[in-house]
């Protein structure tokens, strides 16, 4: 591979950016309860709060665009989304929504019933959140060198076989709601799972008659992982590698909104006729018809078109390689950062960024707004807040606290990100004047998105 990659794209439109005053960041993030969630976009230089619906898309998905049919049943949109998810992911069935998050919902509501297991590679926050909310009980299965941020393994999103096993040996198969797969796995830093694991899972969830499921919001990423990573499949596609992987479950969660390439819009796809007809019956209920589940048809249009152009090789090269960039010009300063670089965000160590300050004191949000006010950009908290509570009322305490840069999609170059790299570079070399955070507002559930804070004197 060349040295340097360049952007498998021309620029044929632009959006300025504006670098507000230090004292005019300040202002703002003390505005906003010290939480990068509640700033104004208008404030922030460089956007690394989230990939979700922050990625250009192109000229083709711009011009189906034109084409989207509207209709409230029936639409040919719809039909062309369906193809696409049919030909690019092998799944017959497909059930849209108005993103990931009502996916979530409809799929836990289906197959959770009160008292439940359901293990997964890592919890996600909405997706736990839905689980736990119809009774279901997560159940953390990934390999345990996912919660050390420093350990050297090329699949860190991987199922831990004897962990499953230990599960359903001790509840039974008929308590296990289904198996949830993601992959990557956002919480432990982007991480891939190998396609190996995928199979053993799959080989271990049909001896015992259970669902295997995926949360596939980033296959396409993580089909490039195993191309780079695995024996066997140098020499293959990331599209083959995407439809063999999705060939081991037995449908998926989607928030279209990543590795789809638009701006709003998921779905369910399935195997299952039986669980089509149910999803249909809540999409009705919660989302909008069968045939758009809460999306616009144009964005159904761009929807099927993105979902292709992610499984590309070149775009695929040039997306891993501007994290990766970004990532190796932290660890060549000695920033502490989650390694192997993951795939769609540079995850930085708040514990070994911030050792003064405690877990209970918030490291990671706190080093999340320290980062706004010291350079524009915008990061966000994957630690203690995103963990939540338990039923007791305690935190819940992840091994991991860490602040996620997280790289839109065909939106920023290299240029970019040496600016984000050189202010986190300054900020580490500053890093004891950050104080920590206590909470000034906590709401009862999801609470990174919406809590206030104070520092700490």
């Amino acid at each position: 591979m060349p040295s340097n990659v360049a952007e498998p794209y021309r620029i044929k439109m632009v959006e300025p950016l504006v670098m507000h005053s230090r004292e005019d960041r300040a202002d703002a993030i003390a505005k906003a309860g010290y939480n990068t969630f509640l700033l104004p976009s208008k404030m922030c230089y460089i956007d690394l709060l989230t990939d979700s619906g922050t990625s250009a898309m192109s000229d083709k998905q711009w011009s189906m665009m034109m084409l989207g049919d509207e209709a409230y049943a029936g639409s040919e949109s719809f039909d062309r989304l369906l193809k696409s998810v049919q030909d690019n992911y092998g799944f017959p069935y497909v059930c849209p929504t108005h993103q990931g998050r009502g996916a979530e919902h409809i799929i836990s509501r289906i197959l959770i019933t009160p008292g439940q297991y359901v293990p997964g590679n890592m919890y996600f926050t909405t997706t736990r959140y839905h689980q736990e909310a119809v009774g279901g009980i997560f159940v953390d299965v990934i390999i345990d060198e996912a919660h050390d941020s420093t350990a050297d393994h090329p699949f860190k999103g991987n199922i831990d076989l004897a962990k499953l096993e230990k599960l359903v040996a001790e509840h039974g198969a008929d308590q296990i709601a289904y198996v949830n797969q993601a992959v990557t796995v956002n919480m432990a830093g982007g991480q891939p799972v190998s396609m190996a694991n995928i199979r053993e899972v799959h080989e271990f969830c049909t001896k015992h008659g259970i669902i295997h499921w995926s949360d596939a919001t980033r296959l396409a990423e993580n089909a490039y992982f195993i191309q780079q990573r695995e024996s066997g499949y140098a020499d293959k596609s990331t599209a083959d590698i995407a439809k063999e992987m999705m060939s081991y479950f037995d449908g998926l969660t989607m928030s279209g909104k990543k590795d789809c390439l638009v701006n709003i819009g998921g779905f369910l796809a399935m195997r299952d006729e039986e669980i089509l007809i149910k999803a249909r019956e809540w999409v009705v209920v919660f989302e909008g018809m069968p045939s758009y589940g809460g999306m616009a048809g144009r964005d159904m249009d761009a929807m099927a078109v993105g979902l292709e152009e992610a499984l590309d090789d070149h775009y695929l090269e040039h997306r891993i390689g501007q994290v990766r960039y970004l990532g190796e010009r932290l660890l060549e300063a000695g920033v502490p950062i989650v390694t192997p670089i993951g795939g769609h965000a540079v995850f930085l160590d708040a514990k070994r960024f911030l050792p003064h300050i405690p877990q209970t004191q918030f490291p990671a949000q706190a080093l999340a707004a320290a980062l706004f006010v010291e350079s524009g950009v915008r990061a966000m908290e994957r630690g203690i807040i995103s963990a939540g509570r338990n039923k007791a009322g305690e935190h819940n305490m992840p091994k991991l606290e860490m602040v996620r840069l997280t790289i839109p999609r065909r939106v920023y170059t290299d240029r970019h990100m040496d600016v984000v790299a050189d202010a986190v570079i300054a900020l580490y070399a500053k890093r004891d004047e950050i104080l920590g955070l206590e909470f000034v507002y906590e709401p009862p559930s999801l609470r990174f998105f919406t809590s206030r804070f104070t520092p700490i004197a």
